[in-house]
């Protein structure tokens, strides 16, 4: 029987072309969208497996309790990976202190090249699993050692074998190769790793960061712990163990932050990474959820579709079931031919679905920031590829089905079956669900886009056009600023230049051990806090709100404070300019003046308030050069004029630059992202709602041609006309926004709650979703009922 029903279903495609186009080329679209983001979520929910002890290695993290609230980071002092090793090792397989991943200078010879890489315990390639292509995962033995990524290996050595071969790292760490591994894949958080050299290299290494070198220090959160749990535990009973590790060691004074170590697994690394007063509230894990429910939706659409126009044309096959079941046919028969009909349909939608996820799939990389493939040789995709063919049939078939069997063969032999008034009402109901749907995506992407557009053009209290930022990666750099400044002022290619703790677009160091007049002794006083030099407020333009900024003039100045305007409230001061501060504690602690305070520099996340900043004039604990670009002259000329004149003085580091508006950039990339797949898959949704309501629409004005016709004789315009066939379905969608508008309000309201600094939802959004929609559906339905309207009454009437 099989055959039979696929050949009779083959017959209908071809005989209806146009609904068969409708049909197939809406659920292909709905079906690749399903595709896309099922990719999408099993690239996400697969991230960090490559490393085969996944679900065994966890980040330290550190809750610590300040001003009443705990405040969750991965930041941990020198000391702790041996306190752990030392009092809680038979708990952990490898415990692995680590620098933070940054960039780099390896040099052979005259080879030089700038990667990325880490500092970490010898354990390193067994914790990550590292494939080794040469060594082995031993190979990190030696306290002068270092493995490289076959990447890095190439970019330094081309084919030459890299074992035993030596490096500089900075110019300055001499290493020797003996290992290489697999290059990680993209999908893990050390994808982008080039390199791993020994902790020991980073710890015991002449002026390395010398603050960052005392093993003794608790209070100085400056490094990285990873660990893999021993195989006879779990992360929750280790967590409790090690709880207290931190606390129990830190002085007396510090025990107010109440400081607890907990395990963050690595399957939680990526999805569940937000922390909100020392409860982890999600993360990604919101978007998987959110984009499957979209992809969902979207294939309930075309779903929708084939239902409606099946049903829609259900007096047309009407005679064909009735002299079935006359000849004997049961129900179930009829059933399992309309099965038939909805499978062979989604099967070549499918097909379609396939060939248009292969050509989407690069550009959709590029968007979600991904290196997808579909997964051709997997008997796992194809097994999955057929069942969700198989319940996508189901689903478009099941109520058509139903519903055409159910006739009375009776009366649709005797001329007097009709569909009934109330038969139309469920393909009303699928409509309005489509638009609901439709209007929903939409008002959401414009409040995404709203909120995006809100942050970037806050007031960020600095001009950060033509900001150049150099990173000082290597102690070739230190001691050459005056000669640079000097060089490149006088070739005309900046306008001024200064030296900075951290990059203008991030705040690398965090203090606390402040104390000033009137300070409310409950108040644990934390204050980000940057380092820099002379000219520093005119390179970045910043507004002076009251007193002044660091001068030449004033030697003094070393023992200067300038504070920002959240600083000044949250310390409660109302004359701050002349205030005395004291930072730090015993013969350690030394007095500050405050010399002025500035408008609030927005250096971190755009969706946050501006933390209490402190800015201290030193030349020794800058790690970066910042340049204010001549207005003049263009980027493109005064960064060749400035490569030119580093090379010249600093030969043994590559030039390497960041511009500032770039990096601010940077900051919005998951909003931005998040943004353009909205608006896909809500443009998607309603191209498939008007291929919907297009065919609905021809077969509406098939079926009332003779009823036009009359209306035509009897005087009835092109107007009249028009606005009878198109009335229905405007009115279907205004009852579709009047669904759709509340519940997008309160969706994107609980979506905006996650950032301080947010938009207002307008009521100018609603307003353009639903016209937008409204004409979109004008458009979809004027050209049939205009076409219809416009034929001559006596063709649709000859017939009578």
């Amino acid at each position: 029987m099989l055959p039979n029903y696929l050949k009779i279903a083959w017959r209908n495609l071809v005989k209806h072309k146009s609904y068969s186009f409708i049909n197939i080329g809406g659920l292909s679209v709905g079906m690749a969208v399903a595709v896309l983001i099922s990719l999408w979520i099993y690239d996400e929910l697969s991230f960090n497996t490559y490393h085969r002890n996944y679900d065994r290695i966890a980040q330290v993290l550190q809750h610590q309790t300040s001003n009443g609230k705990i405040y969750t980071g991965p930041s941990v002092p020198f000391p702790l990976g041996k306190e752990i090793q030392t009092h809680y090792g038979s708990s952990f397989k490898y415990v692995v202190m680590s620098s933070w991943e940054g960039e780099h200078i390896l040099s052979s010879g005259d080879k030089k090249v700038a990667k990325t890489g880490n500092f970490m315990d010898v354990d390193a390639p067994k914790l990550l699993s590292l494939t080794m292509l040469k060594g082995d995962d031993n190979s990190l033995q030696d306290p002068n050692s270092i493995l490289l990524s076959e990447s890095s290996a190439k970019a330094l050595f081309g084919k030459a074998d890299p074992i035993n071969r030596l490096l500089k790292i900075d110019n300055k760490l001499a290493v020797k190769v003996t290992g290489v591994y697999e290059d990680i894949p993209y999908n893990t958080k050390f994808n982008g790793l080039a390199f791993v050299a020994p902790w020991d290299l980073y710890a015991n290494s002449e002026n390395w960061i010398k603050r960052d070198r005392d093993e003794s220090r608790w209070d100085d959160n400056s490094f990285q712990l990873f660990a893999q749990i021993a195989d006879n535990t779990d992360f929750a009973t280790v967590g409790h163990r090690i709880i207290k590790a931190k606390f129990n060691n830190v002085s007396q004074n510090d025990k107010k932050f109440n400081a607890e170590i907990i395990l963050h697994p690595m399957s939680n690394w990526r999805l569940r990474s937000a922390w909100e007063n020392g409860q982890n509230t999600g993360g990604l894990i919101d978007y998987v959820w959110l984009f499957g429910f979209v992809g969902g939706f979207v294939l309930l659409l075309a779903c929708i579709n084939f239902m409606n126009l099946s049903t829609a044309r259900s007096e047309k096959r009407a005679k064909e079931v009735g002299i079935r079941k006359a000849v004997g046919s049961l129900r179930s028969q009829l059933i399992n031919q309309f099965f038939s009909e909805s499978l062979l349909v989604v099967v070549l939608a499918f097909g379609m679905a396939l060939l248009l996820v292969q050509l989407i799939l690069p550009w959709f990389n590029q968007v979600a920031d991904k290196q997808m493939v579909v997964l051709w040789a997997s008997p796992l995709f194809w097994l999955v590829g057929i069942g969700f063919t198989l319940f996508t049939g189901f689903v478009a078939g099941s109520y058509p089905a139903l519903y055409l069997s159910s006739f009375q063969p009776v009366k649709v032999l005797k001329g007097t079956f009709r569909a009934g008034r109330f038969a139309s009402i469920p393909r009303k109901v699928l409509v309005v669900i489509q638009f609901t749907v439709s209007l929903a995506l939409i008002i959401g992407t414009i409040i995404v886009y709203n909120q995006l557009q809100f942050s970037k053009n806050r007031p960020i209290g600095y001009d950060r056009n033509g900001l150049m930022m150099i990173q000082m990666k290597s102690p070739d750099f230190y001691g050459k600023f005056d000669v640079l400044r000097a060089e490149l002022k006088n070739a005309g290619v900046v306008q001024e230049m200064a030296e900075s703790s951290s990059p203008l677009t991030d705040v690398w160091s965090n203090s606390g051990g402040f104390d000033w007049p009137g300070k409310d002794p409950a108040l644990d006083p934390d204050f980000a806090t940057i380092w820099a030099t002379h000219d520093f407020g005119k390179t970045v333009g910043w507004q002076l709100h009251e007193g002044r900024d660091f001068s030449r003039s004033f030697t003094s100045d070393s023992s200067a404070i300038i504070l920002n305007e959240s600083a000044v409230k949250f310390m409660g001061i109302k004359h701050p300019v002349g205030t005395t501060i004291r930072w730090g504690q015993g013969s350690n602690a030394k007095e500050y003046r405050v010399i002025g305070v500035v408008r609030d520099l927005l250096m971190q996340s755009p969706y946050e308030p501006v933390r209490q900043t402190v800015y201290l004039m030193d030349y020794s604990n800058v790690n970066w050069i910042d340049l204010k670009l001549a207005p003049n002259k263009s980027p493109g000329e005064c960064v060749a004029v400035i490569e030119s004149i580093f090379r010249k003085y600093i030969p043994s580091a590559p030039f390497d630059y960041k511009f500032a508006d770039v990096e601010f950039g940077k900051k919005f990339a998951i909003e931005e992202r998040i943004g353009k797949l909205a608006t896909f898959f809500a443009g998607l949704a309603i191209f498939i709602s008007c291929l919907g309501l297009f065919g609905l629409a021809s077969f509406m004005a098939e079926q009332r041609t003779k009823e036009i016709g009359v209306r035509k004789v009897l005087g009835a315009s092109v107007a009249n006309l028009w606005s009878l066939l198109s009335k229905d379905f405007v009115l279907l969608v205004m009852v579709a926004f009047g669904i759709a508008a509340p519940i997008a309000w309160y969706l994107m309201t609980n979506w905006l709650d996650q950032y301080e600094y947010r938009a207002t939802i307008s009521w100018w959004i609603f307003i353009v979703s639903g016209v937008g929609t409204l004409l979109i559906t004008l458009l979809t339905v004027s050209f049939q009922s205009l076409k219809a309207a416009l034929m001559n009454p006596v063709k649709s009437l000859r017939s009578e």
